[in-house]
């Protein structure tokens, strides 16, 4: 400790969101929302299509902009920071549909994600990091994007967002369209990749899925903040069992 008087918080949240509003013309689409990441967690944000889980990811990377509130990383206010700057502050987002380049290479797609970093030397590290988490990107590092199946294309969205070697990871929806087996695969990797320092926060519509993986769970209905707590606690709570899980 320095001696300084800053708030106990400030120590270890990574992330903090203070009453974040987000409008997209007439319609609010976030009201109010307050969460906070602490460093080494896996805080998942769950919620029926529409409930603002994916402006929240896209307000705190930088690509919408608040109406109101306040967007804390590591204890300053980034809320009107370029979405540029915000990727080299160490925050990488990995949106919703995976948006690689498909007339790339696998390998072209991995170099985007290192594009903002100036320590070269350790990029070839963490190229041999990526493949090491996803062989088969190795396998194909020379195939076009395109042509790779669902899940690959996941891995590979994933791998790009490590490329810029990010404190924190923006994951949304990383088990969509995919079959069981590889969504198992990928959130393996992720629990892999947050054991090896990098805190994430994962929007979710799989909420079994997001609970089993996380350390503690945010419920968005209709842009609020409905229900938070530890996932195993959400797991058993009544309202988000007949709401989410199906029970």
């Amino acid at each position: 400790m320095n001696g300084s008087s800053r708030p106990i918080w400030e120590v270890t949240t990574l992330l903090k969101l203070n009453h974040l509003s987000v409008h997209y013309g007439a319609i609010q689409a976030l009201k109010d929302v307050n969460l906070h990441v602490e460093e080494g967690e896996i805080v998942s944000l769950i919620g029926a299509n529409g409930s603002g889980k994916t402006t929240t990811l896209r307000t705190i990377s930088g690509l919408e902009r608040k109406s109101g509130g306040e967007i804390l990383y590591q204890g300053k206010d980034i809320s009107k920071t370029l979405a540029s700057e915000i990727v080299k502050l160490g925050i990488s987002h990995v949106p919703e549909g995976r948006r690689i380049f498909p007339r790339m290479t696998v390998f072209e797609n991995l170099e985007v994600g290192a594009i903002t970093r100036k320590d070269k030397e350790n990029v070839a590290k963490d190229f041999q990091r990526s493949f090491e988490l996803f062989p088969r990107l190795l396998e194909r590092k020379n195939q076009l994007a395109g042509t790779l199946s669902g899940g690959e294309q996941q891995m590979l969205a994933i791998a790009r967002g490590l490329l810029a070697r990010p404190k924190l990871l923006l994951l949304d929806e990383p088990s969509m369209g995919l079959a069981p087996l590889i969504v198992e695969e990928i959130f393996n990797i992720v629990r892999d990749i947050n054991a090896a320092g990098t805190t994430v926060l994962l929007v979710e519509q799989n909420a079994h899925l997001a609970l089993k993986y996380s350390n503690r769970g945010y419920i968005l209905k209709n842009g609020y903040i409905d229900l938070e707590g530890y996932s195993k606690d959400l797991v058993n709570n009544d309202e988000v069992k007949k709401a989410y899980l199906g029970g």
